[in-house]
């Protein structure tokens, strides 16, 4: 008989817990719009197409680009390594904030396109300047050779 009065207040202990406990943006602060992939960056579209992108920090502008508005607070990308030529890694972060120490995307040399889909959080719309840093790090010996792709597939903005 004490076992089951023990369960059972700990049930109703729990149970009160819960319902006392206000419910404050159950469903986030944010909502989730999807938008049709659209391409913000591909570095062999720079130059003549076969120049690769430069080993070390990089940023670019979501806000106001491919239907994503100037406030969304966070974007859904799609981070696409292509042709290369060493080992690395690409790291993403908002811009204003710290470099994380783990890496959005992990690759190996000679792969001939890898990719991964990641949640980053945008800097503030700063008058229209870039809003993601991204770090493209390539093993040594350097220079090594390689582009990224970054698509656009959604973002998370607050509710009007």
């Amino acid at each position: 008989m004490k076992r089951i009065y023990v369960f059972s207040a700990t049930l109703l202990a729990l149970a009160t817990l819960l319902t006392v406990v206000p419910d404050v943006n159950a469903d986030g602060p944010f909502r989730f719009f999807a938008i049709t992939p659209c391409r913000i960056f591909d570095s062999r579209a720079d130059a003549d197409g076969t120049t690769p992108l430069a080993n070390g920090p990089h940023s670019l502008r979501v806000q106001g680009t491919c239907g994503v508005p100037v406030g969304a607070k966070a974007a859904a990308l799609n981070v696409t390594v292509v042709t290369p030529n060493r080992a690395g890694h690409i790291t993403i972060w908002p811009v204003g904030a710290s470099e994380p120490t783990v890496s959005t995307l992990n690759f190996l040399a000679n792969e001939s396109a890898l990719a991964n889909g990641a949640i980053a959080p945008l800097g503030p719309d700063n008058g229209g300047a870039n809003d993601l840093n991204y770090r493209y790090s390539m093993s040594a010996p350097l220079p090594g050779a390689g582009h990224i792709v970054f698509d656009v597939t959604g973002y998370f903005a607050a509710v009007p």
